[in-house]
């Protein structure tokens, strides 16, 4: 290996210093393997069969790299329920935050939304709420007519607003979802005359909800927010606050729900329909590594929270997320890369962040085996410190499981290099051709 390394970095210099400068576009590929096992000793990761869920598909992911550690029929498309409202809501906080609307703006509910069943609010036709009421009572308790007004304002209708989430489920990658309405009702359950005239149910994938609750954690952390309030005061004139139907949330350790209460768990939206079971998407953070559980399918009300807390037991019991490259850091045998018309003919590089890997608890970073790709851009004087030089690509995979984890990011030169004067670049020239000469 180290012969290996020291080759590229001669090669590095035999460019910079003869000839590179016909060359328009110049690849150095890099690979290079650290020879020692990623487990720590003693450690091992068990069977995902040992688990022993009890549910139709399940997911679990760490966002940062977007590392599954967990899959079971996770690419099959099945009724969400009512987590279909994270997409609503991801929709209604993204037009605030474009300024379409405001939180403060006054929705007045309309029929649609007054004669939604389900879990709701039971608006009245008529009744005014602000955005920002409306938001929080469809996703602390999962109010159907809620999602609904919230739908009808800002797209006019129910249906003009299911345009969007289709466009935005496409968008996001969500290869496996379809929606028909913003509340994850049944179709036969919807108003009549607000039934969709195209057949079909809603339907998500486990991994198309982690897919979304991502973006929902990347975009709009706002959205997290609200689901980690344990209840909403909707009215004033209500006797008692909407309870948050999330009885995982940390906050809950000192309620009647103590016995679900997850620590580091603050969303995100539960769901059930006859046809979808009971289902769950939750996120959690323990040591700053947050994971993000889909269950779908579970045959009652408590087990899509036990079998949640299986699925993120295995995460945190058996995996954390490690720094395994720091920002500004020169991997060996890619410390300099070359530079035409400049004053000097090569700069020093570093990596610009850091880079993070999901790794079997108890890893020693140091013996990590990961390879690199190094690709060089054309570096052309004057330069400024700063300067993207090329991108490296580092890939690591944990023994036993499927996946791949993958981090591209960019090179920058450490220096300011200036153009050189006609003379010098006269002077170079001819050595370079004698050199090639002799």
């Amino acid at each position: 290996m180290r012969k290996n390394r020291e080759g590229s970095n001669t090669l590095m210099r035999k460019y910079a210093k003869g000839g590179s400068y016909i060359i328009r576009f110049m690849i150095l590929l890099c690979l290079f393997v650290v020879p020692v096992s990623a487990f720590a000793e003693g450690a091992t990761i068990p069977s995902i069969q040992s688990l022993n869920l009890e549910l139709r598909s399940a997911v679990l992911v760490e966002p940062e790299t977007g590392q599954v550690l967990l899959s079971i029929n996770a690419e099959q498309a099945y009724a969400p329920a009512s987590m279909t409202k994270m997409m609503t809501g991801y929709i209604v906080a993204d037009q605030v935050k474009k300024g379409a609307i405001s939180w403060n703006d006054v929705v007045t509910v309309k029929e649609n939304a007054s004669k939604t069943i389900g879990s709701r609010v039971y608006l009245a036709l008529g009744e005014a709420h602000t955005v920002k009421e409306l938001f929080t009572a469809m996703l602390v308790h999962s109010a159907n007519d809620a999602a609904v007004a919230l739908a009808e304002y800002v797209a006019g209708s129910e249906q003009q607003f299911v345009t969007l989430m289709n466009e935005e489920a496409k968008r996001l990658g969500m290869e496996k979802s379809y929606y028909i309405n913003v509340s994850g009702l049944d179709r036969a359950d919807m108003p009549i005359p607000f039934r969709p005239q195209e057949q079909g149910e809603n339907v998500m994938s486990a991994m198309d909800v982690a897919t979304l609750v991502k973006s929902i954690i990347q975009d709009h952390p706002e959205i997290v927010e609200v689901t980690a309030l344990p209840s909403y005061q909707f009215r004033t004139s209500d006797r008692e606050p909407l309870v948050n139907t999330n009885w995982m949330l940390e906050s809950n350790k000192n309620t009647k729900y103590n016995q679900y209460a997850y620590e580091g768990l603050d969303g995100l939206k539960t769901g059930f329909t006859d046809s979808a079971g009971y289902c769950f998407a939750g996120t959690a953070e323990r040591d700053g590594m947050r994971l993000i559980s889909v269950v779908m399918g579970t045959k009652s009300l408590a087990k899509r929270f036990t079998e949640t807390k299986k699925v993120l037991d295995y995460g945190f019991e058996h995996f954390e997320l490690k720094q395994v490259v720091a920002a500004n850091s020169t991997p060996k045998g890619m410390e300099i890369v070359p530079v035409k018309m400049g004053t000097k003919t090569e700069v020093p590089v570093v990596t610009e962040q850091a880079v993070h890997f999901i790794v079997p608890k108890g890893s020693d970073i140091s013996q990590l085996s990961y390879k690199t790709d190094f690709v060089v851009g054309e570096l052309t004087a004057p330069l400024p410190a700063g300067q993207k030089a090329g991108t490296i690509t580092y890939t690591y995979q944990i023994e036993g499981i499927d996946t791949v984890q993958q981090k591209t990011i960019n090179m920058v030169a450490t220096e300011e290099i200036e153009k050189a004067g006609w003379f010098r670049l006269m002077i170079r020239s001819i050595w370079e051709t004698l050199s090639g000469l002799f």
